[in-house]
């Protein structure tokens, strides 16, 4: 890339992120959607929670503008128009549900309901560390994409956790499909990394404003699909591991806590603050503190994406072990304090 071209998106970048840093304020001084405290959250004082109106805006405004100027040619493709319709669905209803709650139920009907359109225009994934997957690619990929998104609406409970992580995530996927040719993908992710930075600027420990369901769901829709779209539309047909490897500590942390919920008889479907993220502020660390945790989680997962590209098949899974490793004894050591301390049973 010429240092025309890098200038040219830096500062097509620093416009969208002071896009998000407005809106964001708009969104606390303008729009209250307020999150009142209860004995399950996080905070103490109420707070606006419609920040992911302000990212969800300045994403399409970024989309808008890339098309205008005549961007990729994946933009006049059935699946880009299909994601962005998918991707609009899940955050009006996700906004809806900010504003009345719509209950768990309506919220995971439009999540596969947006999955299932996205996947009926072949955005499926067919090959998987080197296997092909055949009519189990549909399973796969409708969990996958469900899945990502839940975990990022359940994950989404301190403050600078979730803007940070897709700050550092989406910029390291943007890097790697870069590096392996893409120019639709690498630009919507960096959109999508953009829009988040301005948002965490006023998210950070103490949080001004919360993203909400609208900026949880929403994000953990559009990354999911984008990897399926790396994988198989993409020029740089990136492995659909990548985006797995990037969020695994997401990844681990929702389903080991679900599991452990419904081996308990615990409704799954009601809030709670045995996360293990939460778990560990609840033993004493601040806000700030677990989010820096989890964010050098994401960037050594980082690199880690960075070595997978260079790997072949079923090798690929290797790189996983040592991230496999380290939650597990990061699990032990959060459970057993958590149990000692009465937080969990």
């Amino acid at each position: 890339m010429e240092y025309l071209s890098i200038l040219t998106h830096l500062i097509f970048g620093l416009g969208l992120c002071g896009i998000s840093f407005a809106l964001t304020h708009v969104m606390v001084k303008r729009v209250r959607i307020l999150d009142d405290p209860n004995e399950r959250s996080s905070h103490s004082v109420p707070t606006p929670r419609s920040g992911g109106i302000a990212i969800i805006g300045t994403f399409f405004i970024g989309l808008t503008v890339f098309k205008v100027m005549g961007g990729d040619a994946a933009l006049s493709q059935d699946f880009f128009w299909v994601f962005v319709g998918a991707s609009l669905l899940i955050a009006v209803v996700s906004v809806v549900d900010d504003l009345a709650g719509l209950g768990f139920r309506a919220k995971l009907l439009t999540q596969l309901v947006s999955a299932l359109v996205v996947m009926a225009f072949g955005v499926v994934i067919d090959r998987l560390a080197g296997f092909d997957l055949g009519l189990w690619g549909y399973p796969l990929t409708l969990l996958w994409i469900v899945g990502l998104t839940n975990a990022f609406n359940f994950m989404d409970g301190i403050d600078g956790l979730s803007g940070g992580t897709v700050v550092i995530a989406g910029a390291f996927f943007a890097a790697i499909t870069f590096i392996e040719g893409s120019t639709f993908v690498y630009v919507v992710s960096t959109i999508l990394v953009w829009s988040s930075l301005g948002f965490l600027i006023v998210n950070w420990q103490p949080a001004k404003i919360f993203m909400g369901d609208s900026g949880s769901q929403f994000l953990g829709f559009v990354l999911a699909v984008l990897a399926v779209i790396a994988g198989k539309f993409d020029a740089s047909h990136t492995s659909y591991m990548v985006m797995v490897l990037l969020f695994f500590h997401y990844i681990w942390d929702t389903a080991y806590t679900f599991l452990r919920r419904l081996r308990q008889k615990e409704r799954v479907t009601q809030a709670h603050r045995t996360h293990l993220y939460q778990l560990m502020n609840r033993l004493g660390l601040s806000h700030a503190q677990v989010t820096l945790i989890y964010l050098a989680i994401a960037v050594v997962q980082g690199f880690g994406a960075l070595g997978l590209i260079s790997i072949e098949g079923t090798l690929r899974l290797l790189v996983f072990v040592p991230f496999v490793l380290f939650q597990l004894v990061l699990t032990v050591m959060v459970m057993r304090r958590a149990r000692a301390k009465g937080l969990v049973t």
